[in-house]
């Protein structure tokens, strides 16, 4: 006879009764929450297949183009407004720079501080990154019209921004580990490596 664990069973009874059929698909059709998870599934692979290369990852993008889009700022000040741990964003910055995408310049406002902005090869990177994103962007909105997308946007937008407001990150690891994001993942890497002096920051 063949014993089979409770959490066995219970594993393989879940997948039966979650596995996908239209019928299932059809009574979820009015739930946020499933809409939202799939269209978030789905840019989140196929945003992830064009970033793969990209040093960082999806992080390393996001400060590559705050780097080139806004005025210098600071690194803590590029922490906070992408909602990066500090230490992460040091390791993140010291990979980007290595890659000769961005540089951190002395900030005449505080000796102590660096300025982030983006080299002319990272400026260079972020346009071929940012229209190759842009056709992921246009396949997963091809149910919509021009029109529609306009729409679509203006309303994620406040969306977020009122969602932020109400829950604002306050502790970038811990909401990393809520929705299953390792913070490392964007050096694809787990260890820590030797931090470098506070004068090459």
């Amino acid at each position: 006879m063949t014993v089979t664990s409770p959490s066995a069973a219970s594993d393989s009874t879940s997948a039966e009764d979650c596995a996908p059929t239209e019928d299932c698909a059809g009574a979820l059709s009015g739930d946020l929450g499933w809409a939202l998870g799939k269209v978030f599934r789905s840019y989140i692979k196929t945003a992830n297949d064009v970033i793969d290369g990209m040093v960082g990852g999806a992080r390393g993008y996001q400060i590559l183009t705050t780097a080139a889009r806004a005025l210098p700022a600071t690194q803590l000040a590029i922490a906070q407004r992408l909602g990066i741990d500090r230490t992460v964003m040091t390791y993140l910055l010291d990979d980007l720079e290595d890659a000769g995408l961005i540089e951190r310049r002395p900030d005449p406002a505080d000796r102590r501080a660096r300025r982030i902005v983006a080299t002319e090869k990272g400026q260079e990177t972020l346009v071929e990154l940012t229209q190759r994103l842009r056709c992921v962007e246009d396949h997963l909105l091809s149910a919509l019209d021009e029109c529609e997308r306009g729409v679509f946007r203006d309303l994620l937008r406040r969306l977020a921004s009122h969602a932020d407001s109400l829950d604002p990150v306050t502790n970038p690891c811990k909401a990393a580990e809520e929705v299953g994001v390792s913070v490392d993942a964007g050096r694809g890497t787990s260890m820590p490596r030797p931090r470098r002096s506070a004068a090459s920051r």
